[in-house]
């Protein structure tokens, strides 16, 4: 590190999923385009995470910590405990999904000097700026902050502060992001392949109601010109031996012609990389099939679509302004196109019928029909905070958690989806389980099982599950590693 400048240090919390911390490269790389030394600790990558911050903060201005909901939310606290106990005088901000959402409480509970909403780089520079331009006592920093747009603190009378955030800037406007700042070849061996994550949009126009994104962005939408998202991935294809790329925006198929521009720009540069991205169902109806052969051509080979629900009422309830139909109108396309389709499904949100789930179910084995490539993945609903329809259980008496710490431990249990009943659960369980081998690709030795699986499927009938018994005992006794 140079320090002659001001030293960042930025941690992301340990959880289940190993995508590259882009936020904070974001972040990172506006602080180190403004001159200040930046260091980023995943504790994912870290064998000892909390040493390795407590180390790295010697000399620091700050800590950020990047906080989403659930159970990163547990080693967030963790080491902001740690590090506030290690140096009482280092301030420490919070941001990302969780403090965005909730930054008074946030504050409050975590014991954190801010917390930053939204769209973090200006923010978290202006924080850097006042801290770096003077030292002060850790109970006069506050003071400093509480005038900054987007940042929550206490002012001088000792009362929580909340500046509002500015709107969301066009993300041209920022630096390309650094992935030296993090230990890319570490993501690669955590994901068995030579994957990058990359993101070439922020936000999204749409209500859905289920997701806190508009609440969050206000559904603002901005992406990188063409010839940038070209020039960033070719180069790091380059750099990193990337093999593939996921793209990591909310919803990347909104424009057309940007899309179709970027096609044409991996294509320009020979970027040899295959790459996934995100699609609505309504958006994939819309492209042309044109544009379909040309982001094939370019590499892509799967879209992960959010259909959600198989019943058009549940859409329309959740205000997800798309129909069934369009999604299987955008499943032809891809079909036709070579291009393989993820597909989220939803199930168990409150006050929904046993048709509307069985509906669901129908619509996943219609995509299944598809072919191998053309996947569903199942979730039960989650009153994530910040949605409308989380807020509406609430004032139907939907007891959810309060605290820091029970937000930490909202993924782990069933507590958190008490809409599904233990029958209706076993069900969609074992739906899940057949159908990933009914469709699965054939072969001579997994013909009757899946011949078995399929027919279970079709009838809708999953009582005895020998067979998942069985092969989930046959999984238990097999070689670990």
């Amino acid at each position: 590190m140079d320090r002659g400048r001001p030293v960042v240090v930025l941690y992301n919390p340990v959880a289940g999923f190993h995508t590259i911390p882009l936020a904070l490269i974001a972040l990172g790389s506006a602080l180190k385009h403004a001159g200040v030394d930046v260091r980023i600790i995943d504790g994912r990558v870290e064998s000892d995470g909390l040493d390795s911050v407590i180390a790295a903060t010697e000399d620091a201005v700050c800590l950020g910590v990047t906080a989403l909901t659930g159970a990163p939310l547990r080693d967030a606290l963790r080491v902001t405990r740690a590090v506030s106990a290690a140096r009482p005088a280092l301030p420490v901000i919070w941001g990302g999904w969780h403090p965005s959402l909730f930054p008074v409480e946030t504050l409050r509970e975590a014991g954190v000097t801010a917390t930053v909403q939204g769209q973090g780089e200006r923010p978290l520079l202006g924080i850097v700026n006042r801290l770096a331009s003077r030292p002060v006592p850790v109970t006069a920093t506050s003071r400093k902050l509480d005038d900054i747009p987007g940042v929550t603190s206490v002012d001088r009378d000792g009362n929580v502060r909340q500046t509002p955030a500015l709107p969301a800037e066009d993300i041209n406007h920022f630096p390309t992001a650094d992935y030296g700042l993090v230990p890319v070849e570490a993501y690669f061996r955590l994901k068995g392949q030579r994957q990058l994550d990359y993101v070439s949009s922020q936000g999204c126009r749409f209500r859905c109601a289920f997701c806190a994104d508009p609440t969050v962005f206000n559904r603002s939408w901005s992406g990188l010109a063409p010839e940038r998202v070209g020039d960033e991935l070719s180069w790091l294809a380059r750099q990193y031996g990337a093999t593939d790329v996921a793209f990591q925006d909310e919803t990347f198929f909104t424009h057309t012609a940007r899309v179709a521009g970027i096609a044409e720009a991996l294509l320009a540069r020979n970027t040899s990389i295959s790459w996934m991205a995100t699609m609505r169902a309504d958006q994939g109806t819309r492209l042309p099939a044109d544009v379909f052969a040309l982001c094939k051509r370019a590499g892509l080979r799967r879209v992960m679509v959010g259909m959600e629900s198989g019943d058009q009422n549940m859409l329309d309830w959740m205000k997800k302004d798309a129909t069934v139909e369009q999604v299987f109108t955008m499943a032809d396309k891809c079909r036709d196109a070579g291009i393989g389709v993820l597909c989220n499904l939803i199930v168990g949100f409150p006050g929904e019928s046993d048709a509307s789930v069985m509906a669901t179910l129908r619509a996943a084995k219609r995509l299944r029909a598809y072919g191998p490539n053309f996947q569903i993945a199942m979730f039960y609903y989650r009153p994530y905070p910040g949605t409308p329809i989380a807020d509406e259980a609430r004032r139907q008496g939907y007891q959810g958690p309060t605290s820091l710490e029970e937000w930490s431990r909202f993924e782990d249990g069933k507590e958190s989806c008490p809409w599904v009943s233990a029958q209706k659960r076993a069900m969609v369980d074992r739906f899940v389980f057949y159908q990933r081998i009914g469709w699965a690709p054939s072969s001579p030795v997994r013909a009757p099982l899946q011949a078995l699986a399929r027919w279970r499927c079709e009838h809708d009938n999953y009582r005895w599950p020998v067979e998942q018994r069985i092969l989930t005992a046959l999984r238990s006794f097999a070689p670990q590693g």
